[in-house]
């Protein structure tokens, strides 16, 4: 099990609870903060202190005063208000994320929120019982209101979840967990929606299939270079020491560790002096690709930790303090470059497959095509990879640049950053279907070079690769091929298909 501390959660520790469904509990020093935390918001109601978000309406209505017998009423009116987000929902992983992230958030003790509202998002994580959290309607500050508010929803029993591969009322999956549902008290509602929780999940489950992407975008590009008689030479350790960019040192050495018994690529002057810029400057390209992934991970490990609503109580609630913590800048900013990284890697990879392809660039078969002109072979894979990079191309415009003012410009810049996050993930499924199609030209070259020359690292991708999609016999439709070897590229485990894998 993995214990939540509310500073301490990191990205591995993510995955373990995602992807291989780990169990969480909270810290029982942590819980101490949150009850210190709650007693200090139940003085202020009860000594009638003026707070915002306790005793007070919301954003422009922070000057209307609530009275003390209303309080509940003003919490769940501002969950059921607030939940207007619009289109399809975020993927099963990313609401769990979501409801993760808050209960860690809430956990650092500045929030005011009693232990049971934790311990129940808790239960929803351990339970899998994930809320229907609609993808569109968050600005990015003021937090992500409307997703988290459809959260929010499911604690009281009203709204949607997924739960055991079903779509079903909430009130009804609780049930069947014999989870009762909470009545939300003071400053609780605005605590569980008053944060970057959407766009911070939907970064962390982008930025773990980004990562796994960038490492597989190697294995298949050395495969490449096998399937074109590539120069290793411009991998060679000095060149890339001598530039000083550790992840491009890093990007290099890997290819080497790839191809280190490979009989199909070749040294400089032995057939050409050196090759064309996609495959010369891998690791230039790709190390500045995980350059961006570093430090996209390093925001997302602090903002996963961090305290993001409003207002935050201090010093056993002798200060309460509005602040902007819910401010989704640094996420925006990151889940921005994030895309620019990705979208380079398909742009890249798509440039390979055109040598792969191009029978004016290679002397393969045009297209790898096994009767070229009876059969086109994969002349239109390549087509729809140029699609797909040309589609990134416009999803990679920042989002974090553009601002809308809202609640009659009391919020008057925001940070657009789950949009930002969205499109990330979007650039990301695309650019795994460029280097499918990659994939599968690359393995129908080396065949055509011969599989016997391969690498032995290369060689257990092309047996993985061709236990997905079958070698290129004849023209057939290579959509079905595509999806496949993109759904086994999302699923596969480096760690056991390559020997002393290194990240």
């Amino acid at each position: 099990m993995i214990m939540l501390t509310g500073q301490s959660l990191t990205l591995e520790q993510m995955k373990g609870i995602l992807y291989r469904k780990e169990k969480v509990f909270a810290s029982e020093k942590s819980m101490e903060l949150v009850k210190k935390s709650r007693e200090a918001v139940e003085k202020i109601v009860s000594e009638h202190k003026v707070v915002y978000g306790i005793n007070t309406g919301f954003g422009k209505f922070s000057d209307v005063l609530i009275n003390k017998e209303d309080v509940r009423d003003l919490q769940l009116n501002l969950i059921r208000s607030h939940a207007c987000g619009v289109g399809d929902p975020f993927p099963e992983v990313v609401s769990k994320a979501m409801v993760l992230l808050r209960a860690n958030a809430l956990l650092k003790g500045y929030s005011g929120v009693r232990p049971v509202v934790i311990e129940r998002l808790i239960e929803l994580v351990n339970k899998e019982i994930t809320p229907i959290i609609p993808q569109q309607g968050s600005l990015g500050a003021s937090g992500d209101l409307a997703p988290l508010s459809h959260l929010a929803l499911v604690l009281i029993g009203e709204g949607e979840v997924f739960y055991k591969g079903n779509r079903m009322d909430s009130i009804h999956a609780l049930q069947i967990e014999g989870i009762n549902p909470i009545t939300l008290e003071a400053k609780e509602g605005l605590a569980l929606i008053n944060g970057t929780q959407a766009m911070t999940a939907m970064g962390v489950v982008g930025y773990l299939e980004a990562e796994q992407l960038a490492f597989e975008s190697e294995l298949i590009a050395a495969m490449t270079m096998e399937g074109l008689n590539g120069i290793i030479d411009a991998f060679a350790e000095e060149v890339h020491v001598a530039r000083g960019y550790q992840q491009q040192i890093d990007t290099a050495a890997r290819i080497r560790h790839y191809l280190c018994d490979s009989l199909l690529t070749t040294l400089q002057g032995e057939y050409c002096v050196q090759d064309a810029y996609s495959i010369r400057c891998i690791p230039q390209v790709h190390g500045a690709s995980w350059q961006v992934l570093d430090y996209v991970k390093e925001k997302l490990e602090i903002e996963m930790n961090a305290a993001t609503d409003n207002p935050l109580i201090f010093d056993d609630g002798e200060k309460v303090i509005s602040g902007g913590n819910f401010h989704g800048q640094p996420i925006a900013f990151a889940m921005d470059f994030m895309k620019v990284a990705v979208a380079e890697l398909a742009n890249i990879s798509e440039r390979r497959i055109e040598r792969l392809v191009n029978p004016q660039l290679n002397d393969l078969p045009p297209f790898l095509s096994p009767e070229p002109g009876l059969q086109s072979g994969a002349m239109i894979m390549q087509y729809a990879a140029a699609s797909l990079v040309s589609e990134n191309k416009t999803l990679a415009h920042p989002a974090s640049v553009d601002s809308i003012p809202s609640s009659t410009n009391q919020e008057d810049h925001v940070s657009m950053g789950t949009i930002a996050a969205r499109h990330a993930y979007q650039i990301i499924q695309n650019a795994r279907r460029v280097l499918a199609i990659e994939l599968i030209c690359a393995m129908q070259a080396v065949e055509i070079r011969g599989i016997e020359k391969m690498a032995g690292q290369t060689r257990a991708l092309y047996e993985k690769g061709r236990e997905l999609v079958p070698s290129i016999k004849k023209d057939r439709i290579f959509s079905k091929d595509i999806e496949k070897a993109a759904i086994g590229l999302k699923e596969m485990d480096l760690k056991k298909l390559i020997k002393h894998f290194v990240k």
